[in-house]
């Protein structure tokens, strides 16, 4: 994100109308993309929380603390352009879906994946009428392909803003169910973290988990977070 790192020159960071939605402006001037598009994003409620990440800048704007602002540039730059790429490469995890592979030991494991994670596959069948396939171990597991029809559908139903969040939050997760779930307000971001670590999870209480694993679980949790945040405010 070098090329949109500059130094604080404005004032008041303001949303205002724009075609096709609003835009933050400052003083005067309308925030561009890395690639020069305008910051058009569809909700005032967005724009109006991208303008606090900009005001919140002191010298040096710094990407790193505009999450919002960076994935509004990632809708407009990339997913707008690679919509059907980035559908395709979203629904795909249908194919592996995290809770669809399964521990066959210990028993406390594999109870607590059956706890967490059925409901959830039967939810998607209710839902979306797509009937996933659990088996133990890494073996790959072919899923019924009119489920993953199904599921492909509901992911190209998503604007270009909420396929972007929509990336995260299966990437993230490893899962497209718990994606479609936290986008349907099935599970909050934070209770989808937490099924996508009971692995994890259970590794930690055995053996124990060091800082450096620590951080990066810390990281990802929290761009799950955003993500589901960014997915809402696109939207409502």
């Amino acid at each position: 994100m070098a090329e949109w790192k500059i130094k604080r020159f404005w004032e008041t960071a303001t949303v205002a109308e724009a075609d096709g939605g609003y835009t933050v402006v400052l003083d005067g001037r309308s925030v561009k993309t890395p690639a020069k598009s305008g910051l058009i994003v569809p909700t005032r409620t967005l724009a109006q929380e991208i303008a606090k990440e900009w005001d919140a800048q002191v010298d040096d704007v710094n990407p790193e603390t505009m999450p919002l602002t960076r994935a509004a540039n990632a809708a407009i730059d990339k997913v707008a352009h690679q919509f059907d790429e980035v559908a395709s490469l979203i629904a795909a995890y249908g194919e592996t879906d995290l809770l669809c592979y399964r521990a066959d030991r210990p028993q406390e494991l594999v109870l607590r994946q059956e706890t967490a994670w059925d409901p959830l596959l039967v939810w998607a069948k209710d839902q979306f009428s797509a009937s996933l396939m659990t088996g133990k171990g890494v073996m790959h597991i072919t899923q019924p392909a009119q489920a993953i029809e199904r599921l492909d559908a509901q992911v190209r139903q998503l604007t270009p803003f909420q396929l972007t969040a929509f990336h995260d939050l299966v990437s993230i997760s490893g899962s497209l169910v718990l994606g479609l779930a936290v986008i349907h307000q099935r599970l909050d971001a934070d209770s989808a973290w937490a099924m996508s670590r009971i692995d994890e999870t259970w590794q930690a209480e055995q053996w124990g988990q060091d800082d450096e694993a620590l951080e990066q679980a810390a990281n990802k949790h929290a761009a799950m977070v955003c993500a589901s945040r960014f997915y809402t405010l696109c939207t409502v």
